[in-house]
């Protein structure tokens, strides 16, 4: 069976906050997040919410696929941002596109969320239970964010992406003999590293517990520990996606890694030699955007032209958890 991806989407919020205007609110400078980071701006909410991103990327993807809502027979959201406990996002999504037959439900992975979206549908498709899914990473990252914390405040971004993937009975055979679809695939976590990345949810709290500690709502980080475990297992989890579809790094036409910072994406390509010109990067222009980071960038590589019938892609990312996963597929041509 051939799980194809038919039609990308991305959804970003219109304001623009660069490096310059962090500058007007921490102490930092555009040369300092530049060096460390890799990000020159990224997009802020002043209005957007998580469905609403997540719901505008869905419908550009269903629109390149040529697909109705009313035919989405699955909608999986990843996301660790949503604006509701319940319902959940996915279900805010389905009714705001119209998808009425469609089984929709939330996924969080943090940053490795899209990822892992993709392999549960996959998964899905695979047992013949549906035909078609729309997966989609969506985030306000800006409302979890302290501000006035420059070691985090600088990194974050806002945005969704999105895309349709549906199943065939048929093999598609590219011209240059590869078959359309997953080839290998690696998910992992380590919930003993889980406090180096976190965020609390609201406390305990009823007429028995007594009130004594305030709840921190904002993200936070261990910056070198989340350093040091990306360097490490993003590589690793790519050599063994790679080791199950026995592949080398040399057949890999594109990396598309998670976006979080430009000196990973370089360390990451280190330790596999290979060459750097490999991985694209919008992070630039985008920042962190957790589980949306790489449908967008897919997306961005997508209507660019820079996706060819037959390539050979690795997804891959890492995110709270601590979670990391990789993918390894052929990229199909859309409708």
């Amino acid at each position: 069976m051939t799980i194809k991806i038919t039609g990308t989407g991305s959804a970003l919020p219109e304001k623009t906050v660069t490096n310059f205007d962090m500058a007007k609110l921490v102490d930092t400078s555009d040369e300092w997040i530049r060096e460390r980071t890799g990000i020159s701006e990224r997009r802020i909410s002043t209005k957007d919410t998580v469905s609403s991103l997540a719901a505008r990327a869905c419908t550009r993807a269903l629109e390149m696929a040529g697909r109705d809502a009313a035919d989405v027979d699955l909608i999986l959201v990843a996301t660790c941002s949503p604006e509701l406990l319940l319902p959940c996002c996915a279900c805010q999504v389905q009714s705001d596109i119209g998808a009425k037959k469609a089984v929709a439900f939330d996924l969080n992975a943090a940053c490795s969320g899209f990822l892992f979206a993709l392999n549960t549908a996959y998964a899905y498709l695979q047992t013949g239970l549906y035909k078609n899914a729309l997966i989609v990473g969506s985030e306000v990252l800006s409302k979890l964010i302290d501000w006035t914390d420059r070691s985090i405040c600088v990194l974050f971004g806002d945005g969704a992406g999105a895309a349709f993937i549906e199943a065939s009975e048929t093999d598609e055979i590219c011209e240059n003999g590869r078959k359309v679809g997953i080839e290998g695939m690696v998910m992992g976590s380590d919930g003993t590293k889980g406090m180096t990345l976190s965020c609390a949810e609201r406390g305990l709290a009823n007429p028995y517990v007594e009130q004594t500690e305030k709840v921190n709502p904002y993200i936070y980080m261990d910056g070198q520990e989340v350093y040091k475990f990306a360097t490490r297992q993003v590589p690793a989890c790519i050599k063994d996606a790679l080791d199950a579809a026995n592949l080398t790094v040399d057949d890999i036409d594109l990396f598309v890694l998670h976006q979080a910072n430009v000196r990973i994406i370089e360390s990451v390509a280190k330790r596999l030699k290979a060459d750097i010109s490999k991985f694209p990067v919008n992070l630039e222009r985008v920042g962190n955007m957790s589980s949306a980071t790489i449908p967008v960038l897919l997306d961005e590589l997508n209507r660019d032209g820079k996706l060819k019938k037959g390539d050979r892609l690795v997804l891959s990312g890492f995110g709270a958890g601590l979670t990391y996963g990789a993918s390894v597929l052929i990229w199909g041509e859309q409708n």
